[in-house]
């Protein structure tokens, strides 16, 4: 999230205090030396507060860090971090599935170097799973969905209200989803001024963001579009962006961000009242759904009724007839290409190539062996692209297609890091899926990344073990295209393409990938 210098208040981190160089980064070390930071998750520059994933040195696990940043010289940063330090200490207590449990709070003095630019550390559990943003990045969520992977958190701050403890749920970088599809507060630490009420507003801003994708609050995260607002300044409810949200539940998001007190939800039990009806209603949707399929009619027209007219039957029938008109195309094309490469010599096609290292099959003049080509057949998209990663939170995983969109103009981008590839780790990629296996010939690479090196390898699986990979192409990129041709190709229906080499200043970008079929 950027923000524009005239509109932050005076003080630390917002005052333009900048942490020392180098030092919140990836590998970077806070925390005297223990907590080695792998991946930043979230930021909030207003509250001078970052959200990273760590390793716990002493402990060798991960670990969930909130590092509060300011001038140790500005006395009122001083006190707020202290302030949240003490709140965030009383969370401990809480013992919940749906936040994060706090293992420890660190004061400057107290485990924080002088020199490190952090007023406080919350250390808490790690959260495994995915980002909140990752969920939403292509469409907001079913109303049945949104309800049900909120009420965990909804029964949390529940729980934290009978207790008197405010969690902190003011950000969405905070939450994330857990493997069995709930939300969590990963990064607890609850704001100096926060109070339970803000909780449940924030309860009410995740819900509008998974109804609709916008965020409802000031000083939202980059690349999420604020909600629409009517000429009063009130957000719009939900139902009037997307009229098949139940109205319940619009009321619901919209009631919780109310700052008065009238008519307003205000605490986490009559939100989670709210959640559970919703969730009942889908669920009984979804067996009425099951029941019709089960009890599908045949199609057959009987005497005793009219003939029907039923559009989705006629909706199957011209599916039917365009996937065998597109079958009948594929394969008068396929014939073309053999009638083609029947007449033709088969040479590979020209252009800057790098030929990958996987040895031939054939044996030249003088008993050299020399590389089998692979001829060209057209390009192929994947039906899938993601981040591969093995250690750390994957980098820019909501930019992956951007790799693969066909504008040049856009680019997935690596994080940058401290030190160069294998320090940190031992390299980051994309996992390109097919819809079934295919013989690649070659893959072009653009990037404005000079002497970024990466490999081409075959994958059994789009998330396997990295040993469990092969090699089938390799190359140093230059600014603007490069071209690996591959020998030998083997069928493989996932293709990863794995950077072993940053770029200058310790981070690659690459623009666009292209995949070649061989013939």
């Amino acid at each position: 999230m950027t923000t524009r210098r005239s509109e932050v208040p005076t003080g630390g981190e917002q005052a333009g205090y900048r942490p020392p160089a180098g030092s919140l980064v990836p590998g970077g070390l806070v925390g005297e030396g223990r907590y080695r930071l792998l991946a930043q998750c979230g930021a909030e520059p207003r509250a001078g507060v970052q959200f990273w994933r760590a390793r716990d040195g002493q402990l060798r696990r991960d670990v969930a860090l909130t590092l509060l940043t300011g001038s140790p010289a500005d006395a009122a940063a001083v006190e707020r971090a202290r302030r949240v330090l003490e709140r965030a200490a009383h969370t401990a207590r809480l013992d919940h599935p749906g936040t994060a449990r706090v293992l420890d709070v660190v004061a400057p003095g107290a485990g924080i170097g002088p020199q490190e630019g952090v007023l406080g550390l919350v250390i808490a559990d790690w959260s495994a799973g995915t980002d909140l943003l990752d969920v939403i990045a292509e469409h907001p969520l079913p109303p049945g969905t949104a309800a049900r992977l909120l009420e965990p958190l909804a029964a949390a701050v529940d729980q934290a209200n009978h207790t008197g403890l405010v969690l902190g749920i003011d950000h969405p970088q905070r939450v994330r989803v857990t493997p069995d599809g709930q939300l969590r507060l990963a990064f607890p630490g609850p704001l100096a001024h926060a109070g339970m009420r803000d909780d449940v507003r924030g309860l009410g801003a995740v819900l509008y963001l998974l109804l609709t994708g916008r965020w409802p609050l000031p000083d939202g995260p980059e690349g999420v579009p604020p909600a629409p607002r009517g000429p009063d300044g009130t957000v719009l409810p939900p139902a009037a962006l997307f009229p098949y949200i139940p109205l319940e539940l619009s009321v619901a998001a919209v009631r919780c961000l109310a700052e008065d007190a009238h008519g307003g939800i205000r605490t986490g039990a009559a939100l989670l009242q709210v959640l559970e009806r919703a969730r009942l209603a889908d669920d009984q949707t979804q067996r009425l759904v099951a029941l019709e399929e089960e009890y599908e009619d045949d199609g057959a027209v009987w005497t005793t009724r009219p003939p029907s007219n039923d559009k989705a039957q006629r909706r199957k029938l011209a599916i039917g007839v365009t996937a065998l008109a597109v079958a009948t195309v594929g394969v008068l094309a396929w014939v073309g290409m053999q009638l083609i490469s029947f007449f033709d010599d088969g040479g590979p096609s020209g252009g800057p190539t790098i030929t990958a290292t996987a040895p031939g099959d054939t044996t030249a003049a003088g008993g050299a062996p020399t590389p089998k080509p692979v001829v060209p057949a057209g390009p192929i998209r994947p039906a899938d692209i993601k981040v591969f990663n093995v250690g750390g939170t994957p980098d820019n995983p909501r930019r992956a297609n951007r790799a693969v969109d066909g504008d040049p103009g856009t680019a997935w981008r690596t994080d940058t890091y401290k030190d160069q590839f294998p320090a940190l780790k031992p390299g980051v990629g994309l996992m390109a899926s097919f819809a079934e296996p295919v013989s690649l010939a070659e893959v072009a690479v653009d990037s404005p990344s000079d002497g970024t090196v990466v490999e081409i390898r075959s994958a059994p699986s789009a998330d396997p073990e990295l040993g469990d990979t092969k090699v089938i192409g390799r190359a140093t990129l230059r600014a603007g295209q490069t071209k690996l041709q591959l020998d030998r190709a083997e069928p493989t229906q996932h293709v990863l393409v794995w950077i072993t080499t940053l770029g200058q200043g310790n981070r690659s970008e690459l623009s666009e990938i292209g995949f070649i079929r061989a013939q």
